[in-house]
């Protein structure tokens, strides 16, 4: 590291967060030499960088030869404020959930293979659960990434298949075959039950979230100890709220659909 790179460069992704800094509204194409002056950075650490940072997408190189913002940048900046929006939506009716059931509610999507929480509303009188905002789990291995794949097109559910179905819990569906037959039986109910597939002891009802073209965007569930929730109380409110959801977001028209939902 040369004289003058920043401590904060010490690290990969300090190193490409400084780079990509270099960027605003006067400089949109910049070459190497001047992105390695504005971001601190060697000139062979800059080339080296972009070069991998262009190869995924998040710098494009223009025809002389100087390096923009890439559509990964763009997609991602879409992505987060799509989930804002739903976020915001969706608020109020986890509200209500929550004064109902007593319990935490949970909002979530779909990323690939993966669950990701969006939000979670806690009740003071439940169990603090695992889970938080931004953290993944597979699909699989939950109530609200079952509501969702059960709704999901094919391809979805086979990449989730193809992806394998690892025991999260002590009670994770790890056969093809089971999970198959457990989304058949979602889609007919429009709730999914879980009961300690993504951990010891957790319990929880889900349903989906339908966006204005049809298709599923999110997830909300209840949660709390299982043998202590009351599934046939609890099941019902939650895919009313979630049918409610939908509608609200119909009415808000199709820019309410988040960019990643069904993506794989």
């Amino acid at each position: 590291m040369r004289t003058g790179e920043r401590n904060t460069h010490d690290s990969v992704i300090g190193r490409a967060s400084a780079l990509l800094g270099a960027y605003d509204s006067r400089h949109l194409a910049i070459g190497v030499s001047e992105l390695a002056r504005r971001s601190g950075l060697a000139k062979t650490t800059t080339a080296r960088l972009a070069a991998e940072l262009a190869e995924h997408g998040f710098l494009e190189r223009t025809e002389g030869s100087d390096y923009k913002l890439g559509s990964r940048i763009f997609e991602l900046g879409s992505l987060a404020s799509r989930q804002r929006q739903l976020r915001e939506v969706a608020l109020p009716y986890m509200a209500d959930l929550r004064q109902v059931s007593k319990q935490t509610v949970h909002l979530a999507v779909l990323v690939g293979t993966e669950v990701m929480y969006v939000e979670i509303v806690r009740s003071r009188d439940a169990p603090r659960m695992p889970s938080e905002v931004g953290g993944r789990l597979p699909a699989h291995a939950s109530g609200v990434g079952k509501a969702m794949l059960a709704f999901s097109p094919e391809p979805v559910v086979q990449s989730v298949l193809d992806t394998g179905l690892p025991a999260v819990g002590p009670r994770t569906i790890t056969a093809p075959g089971l999970l198959l037959r457990e989304l058949r039986r979602i889609r007919e109910l429009g709730i999914a039950y879980e009961s300690e597939e993504s951990g010891h002891g957790i319990g929880c009802a889900a349903s989906p979230i339908i966006g204005p073209d049809g298709q599923v965007v999110a997830a909300m569930s209840i949660s709390g100890w299982n043998g202590k929730l009351d599934l046939r109380r609890i099941g019902p409110a939650v895919k009313t709220a979630a049918l409610a959801l939908s509608r609200d977001l119909a009415i808000r028209g199709p820019a309410a659909r988040p960019a990643w939902a069904g993506r794989v």
